[in-house]
């Protein structure tokens, strides 16, 4: 269990990315749980009920659209928010994101730190370490 309860589905293919993802998703205190084609994060947001799903748009077996589309259309998993990666960046991209149903879309290459700043907008911020939990203002 994470620091702050919350977990994330990583669905991707390619294994860099995968690593440099969980890791810092795992140092701001999310649980990560991994799925390397969207069959496979169909299946596991299914089994597991993660708080959020990073998705990426070119990946084996089920594309991300098409794997967005299931779970949105499954009540089991139509709440949970999914957020499209991809390196298709066009406008039209960011639409059909929109329109699948993902709730936000990062345009790859795309920074760590903007992917954990985009799971924090659904999430919130990840506790590191123990604590109360309380968070002031003070940044």
């Amino acid at each position: 269990m994470s620091a702050n309860g919350k977990t994330v589905l990583l669905v991707e293919d390619n294994e860099d990315n995968r690593i440099v993802y969980s890791t810092i998703l795992r140092h701001f205190g999310y649980s990560v749980s991994e799925a390397l084609n969207g069959e496979e994060g169909i299946a596991k947001a299914k089994a597991e009920k993660p708080d959020l799903i990073l998705m990426d748009i070119s990946i084996p077996i089920i594309d991300g659209w098409e794997a967005t589309q299931v779970l949105k259309h499954d009540p089991a998993t139509s709440s949970i928010p999914i957020i499209a990666l991809t390196a298709h960046a066009l406008a039209s991209d960011r639409e059909k994101a929109m329109e699948v149903g993902c709730d936000g879309y990062l345009a790859k290459p795309c920074e760590p730190r903007a992917v954990v700043a985009e799971v924090q907008r659904f999430l919130g911020k990840g506790n590191v370490g123990a604590g109360s939990g309380s968070a002031s203002g003070a940044a």
